[in-house]
């Protein structure tokens, strides 16, 4: 038994049953010794459904393939800055994302955990980020939580374009017109950028939050069920040993009971020969008053 095979098996199984299969086995590797082992299954910590939703790494591999080669595609796009290419590959990201999230509900289903739109829109953020580079953790399918992909990385739709316009000779004053608007619509596209860029901050911050929130509570529980665990081991150690003590108890009872009745039996002896010993001293005394005495 090693952690890597314990993993793969329990991160296949429906969350429901996920605790109690990974109690199993952490105290089968105690029961065998490994003590280190055993606390490190006990470390393993349940998926949420979302997480594990995305099964389709275990029954899709090619789709596997097909989404990481596209997050390379797209990262590459998004460093060239390659508008034409970022594109084509945002709304391929958004169909594939789409279709992957779709057959992991239906594979979900299948298992009978059958998923809301919620929970899909969850799986469809976790595709997202690994397009944006988490792709080693999901292709392990062994995710805990749903991911989300960083702030900056294209979103899953983007708006296409403006089409281009021919030039043509404008008079000075429209030019002038036409500089000072295009100056207001940047400083205006600055400004939302800006503000967009702040609300990312923000909202990447209170991400971080709930992800330090989610890890107290994790801990906590991982805590309370090895209190559980040594608890429970207590129990077992005292119910064992009342169980001997009745035995031992039963044991003295019996022995005390038969001692019991070898003293009764040797106090009725004793008694039996005690009087007989006086009939036998009575009867000599008897025969010797009968003989004859000498002079």
């Amino acid at each position: 038994m090693d952690l890597d095979a314990v993993a793969d098996e329990l991160y296949g199984l429906a969350p429901g049953v996920f605790t109690a299969a990974r109690d199993e086995r952490a105290q089968a590797a105690r029961a065998a010794g490994d003590r280190e082992l055993a606390e490190e299954i006990r470390r393993l910590r349940r998926p949420t459904l979302s997480a594990w939703a995305n099964v389709l790494v275990r029954e899709q591999p090619d789709e596997v393939q097909r989404l990481v080669h596209l997050g390379e595609a797209l990262r590459r796009a998004h460093q060239d800055l390659d508008g034409g290419q970022l594109r084509e590959l945002s709304a391929q990201q958004h169909q594939v994302t789409r279709a992957l999230a779709q057959q992991a509900g239906q594979l979900t289903a299948r298992a009978g955990q059958p998923v809301s739109d919620d929970t899909r829109q969850e799986v469809q953020d976790t595709l997202h980020a690994v397009l944006a580079d988490a792709a080693q953790q999901w292709a392990k399918g062994r995710l805990t939580k749903p991911l989300s992909a960083p702030a900056g990385f294209p979103p899953l739709s983007r708006q296409p374009a403006p089409p281009a316009t021919v030039r043509r000779t404008e008079p000075a004053d429209e030019v002038a017109d036409r500089d000072a608007a295009h100056a207001r619509h940047r400083r205006q596209q600055e400004e939302r950028l800006e503000q967009a860029r702040r609300q990312a901050a923000d909202a990447e911050q209170h991400l971080h939050a709930r992800e330090a929130d989610l890890t107290a509570a994790e801990e906590k529980l991982s805590r309370a069920e090895e209190e559980q665990q040594q608890a429970e081991q207590r129990v077992d150690d005292l119910s064992r040993q009342l169980k001997d003590a009745e035995s031992a108890k039963q044991r003295a009872r019996a022995a005390a009971r038969k001692a019991r009745d070898l003293t009764r039996a040797a106090d009725r002896a004793a008694r039996e020969a005690r009087r007989r010993a006086h009939d036998t001293a009575a009867h000599a005394d008897h025969l010797a008053e009968q003989l004859p005495h000498t002079s």
